[in-house]
């Protein structure tokens, strides 16, 4: 998959989803209110990403167990042994997908729900890879698989952001307004499960069906609901789960709470379940949570704390480029200076130069190399391809020595 066909832009994974420009999309949209983009809009179908003859090889070929797919019929959930079994000898385990039985209940109208893309389908792998990094939030990839006729779930929302991909077949989507507006990941749509029942009965703020190539987003708490019209219908689910304020919030208090004012015991025999007793020490944290937080933002480096720590939870929640073992060993032993690399795809770093070293701080590891490095490595993680006898700073003897432990260690991707 080239540039040209991920979409145009600095964004070209999310620019390829929606039919306006991605400032637009960020400044009236995300996070707002929905956007349906139909596929004559969009700079191309998704034919590359995912389709029918996926879903049958997932089903057949890749010994697929729970919680990578799972059934519904009619907004119920189906156990997983009425689609699963052991997988015969040499492969015992009970939870595995079993192709009759998925047919059993396809067949009669059960819609199959495969979990967990971004991990599973080498396309799909690189395309969240991809827009994530211009999202710059967690993102995963569910497929919806329902028969003809069918829905797979009842009217509910969503606590993350989604984008809809329709693959093949066409989908008969309805979109209410929220009756909890932007709902945390522990406010799931059953704890309103009456309000959203109510507004879904009323006048859709979207109506439309999808057809192959379009693409519908949806922010979190956005009520919908939908059904196959005619033949199978086969749609991507990308669920974004983007960060909020809360989340800033609850890292402002996670730096402010290394204070002693925070850290000391509650009083010996304290009741807990009695609000009168609690209410001074409640006020009295409350006042000293106000102080530290003050002092902490008296301090320049508790924006930077505070976003590191929210760095570090989207390097925990994602995953750089998938790197090949054997092939990144053999070609880091035949390395040369006409050897090509790059900087491995969605792995940040930093770069720290002192004492006449220069060291590389990601999530992988912490390597110190020779200042003399410094010019290559900016130069690398960049992320342009880059031939190793002509990086900067380096002759083509220590280039390829710099280069082979990057290779080694897992931070460049040999092109040839």
């Amino acid at each position: 998959m080239n540039d040209t066909e991920r979409g145009p832009g600095d964004r070209p994974a999310l620019s390829r989803c929606i039919r306006i420009p991605v400032d637009e999309f960020a400044r009236d949209y995300w996070g707002r209110k929905p956007l349906l983009s139909e596929a004559a809009t969009l700079s191309g179908t998704f034919d590359d990403l995912f389709s029918t003859d996926a879903v049958d090889e997932l089903v057949t070929e890749r010994g697929l167990r729970t919680p990578f797919i799972r059934m519904a019929h009619e907004g119920s959930v189906l156990k997983p042994a009425s689609y699963t079994a052991p997988g015969g000898f040499g492969a015992e385990i009970g939870d595995q997908v079993s192709s009759d039985k998925v047919l059993a209940e396809f067949a009669g109208g059960a819609t199959i729900v495969l979990q967990g893309l971004h991990r599973l389908w080498p396309p799909l792998i690189d395309f969240t890879r991809r827009l994530i990094d211009d999202i710059g939030h967690p993102a995963q990839v569910n497929a919806y698989v329902t028969p003809a006729s069918s829905r797979g779930f009842d009217p509910h929302y969503d606590v993350h952001d989604v984008f809809v991909l329709q693959i093949s077949g066409e989908k008969h989507w309805r979109i209410h307004a929220p009756v909890h507006i932007d709902p945390l990941r522990d406010q799931p749509w059953s704890d309103h499960s009456e309000a959203v029942g109510e507004a879904a009965s009323h006048e859709p703020v979207i109506d439309a069906v999808l057809r192959p190539g379009d693409v519908l987003y949806l922010p979190r708490g956005w009520i919908h609901s939908a059904e196959a019209l005619g033949d199978t219908s086969v749609h991507l689910t990308i669920g974004m789960a983007a960060y909020t304020r809360a989340d800033i919030v609850q890292t402002l208090v996670s730096v402010a709470g290394d204070s002693p004012a925070l850290r000391s015991s509650l009083p010996l025999g304290i009741d807990l379940d009695d609000p009168a007793s609690m209410r001074t020490i409640v006020e009295q944290t409350l006042q000293d949570l106000l102080g530290v937080l003050g002092a902490s933002m008296a301090d320049a480096d508790t924006t930077g704390r505070v976003a590191r720590r929210l760095a570090s939870r989207l390097t925990d929640a994602t995953r750089p480029e998938p790197i090949a073992p054997l092939a990144t060993v053999a070609a880091a032993a035949r390395l040369d200076g006409a050897s090509r690399v790059r900087w491995r795809g969605s792995l940040g770093a930093r770069l720290h130069e002192a004492d006449g070293r220069v060291r590389v701080v990601s999530r992988l590891a912490t390597l110190s190399l020779p200042g003399e490095a410094g010019a290559a490595l900016h130069h690398l993680i960049t992320g342009r391809e880059s031939v190793v006898s002509e990086l900067p700073g380096l002759d083509e003897a220590d280039a390829v020595v710099v280069v082979r432990r990057l290779l080694r260690e897992g931070f460049l991707v040999w092109l040839q």
